[in-house]
């Protein structure tokens, strides 16, 4: 599927060591648009790894990696015909259960959503300039956390 670029406002990108609600978020995308007719949201928590992880520390270059994440968001815009896209990606230590990254796509139908999401998550998970760490909760620091195999897979099919 591919868009023609939207006159519609840029993507609204984050990057921020507070908490979001992606409720309100996806509410705020909306509100008052009679023209979308689909709202995507994903999500991304930190997870406990089995009990073995007490938190996942992430760094990121200010400025750069909302820049870069920008970019992207505008491939994503120019590829799906999107009414509108939020992207906040969080910062600093991150406890299991917490949120990290949200990515709220809204189109005219689901199918342009949910694809530029999944767009946009395997992109996050693989390129984004962030840098993880783990806080382990019986030896302290753990090693920095690089995409997987099938991460990367995931993100070659776009």
């Amino acid at each position: 599927m591919s868009a023609k670029p939207s006159d519609d406002p840029p993507a609204k990108v984050r990057v921020q060591a507070d908490p979001f609600d992606a409720g309100a978020e996806a509410h705020a995308l909306a509100a008052g648009r009679c023209d979308i007719g689909a709202v995507v949201t994903f999500t991304g928590l930190c997870r406990d790894e089995g009990g073995r992880l007490e938190a996942l520390e992430l760094e990121h270059y200010p400025g750069m990696a909302e820049e870069e994440i920008g970019r992207v968001a505008d491939q994503a815009r120019q590829r799906w015909p999107l009414l509108g896209l939020t992207i906040i990606h969080r910062y600093g230590l991150i406890r299991p259960g917490e949120s990290i990254v949200l990515v709220v796509a809204a189109s005219s139908h689901r199918r342009a959503a949910f694809e530029a999401a999944e767009f946009l998550m395997d992109y996050l998970k693989t390129r984004a300039p962030f840098w993880k760490k783990e806080h382990l909760k019986e030896r302290g620091a753990g090693g920095w956390v690089a995409a997987t195999v099938a991460d990367d897979t995931a993100a070659e099919r776009w």
